[in-house]
């Protein structure tokens, strides 16, 4: 039997109501990754259909992307490791992992980011923070809402390249 989406199963355990959304949106976008990763062919993680980004660019991304942006909403500037990564997102076939090594990784960081929610005063939610070298403004609660956003649109994305290779 096939469940309802992830935001239809109830509240995360432990997660704050007013981050239910984003913790939903995450756990969705970590589905929506293992079912298709599940269903790569030898090859297929670095193709590029008509010129668009690779599935593992996108899984790249939305990994590095989720760890960056809740690294901002900790108030914490972005690591070595982290700017290392995002040089290579963009890199086909840097580092050389497998599809499933990838999805893993993203799995991770969902589950340390729904950890977080668990442990995050409602209260500090409101808190200014900044976005890279620029400091563009936001707060705590937008670096969370837009990782799980974020994090949606390239599932979709991911899930619409594989289905636009022959």
């Amino acid at each position: 039997m096939t469940q309802p989406d992830v935001w239809l199963r109830g509240p995360v355990a432990g997660v704050p109501a007013l981050l239910q959304p984003a913790a939903h949106a995450l756990l969705q976008a970590v589905q929506d990754v293992d079912r298709v990763v599940a269903e790569l062919g030898p090859g297929d993680l670095w193709r590029r259909p008509g010129g668009a980004a690779s599935a593992g660019f996108h899984l790249k991304h939305v990994i590095g992307a989720t760890e960056r942006l809740l690294c901002y909403g900790r108030g914490e500037p972005i690591s070595d490791a982290q700017r290392t990564w995002l040089g290579l997102e963009p890199k086909d076939g840097e580092p050389v992992v497998t599809a499933l090594e990838l999805a893993g990784r993203f799995r991770s960081v969902v589950e340390a980011a729904i950890g977080e929610f668990r442990s995050l005063p409602i209260e500090r939610l409101t808190e200014s923070r900044s976005i890279g070298r620029a400091a563009l403004p936001t707060t705590v609660i937008g670096c969370i809402f837009h990782a799980a956003e974020h994090a949606s649109r390239h599932a979709g994305q991911l899930i619409t390249t594989l289905k636009a290779m022959p």
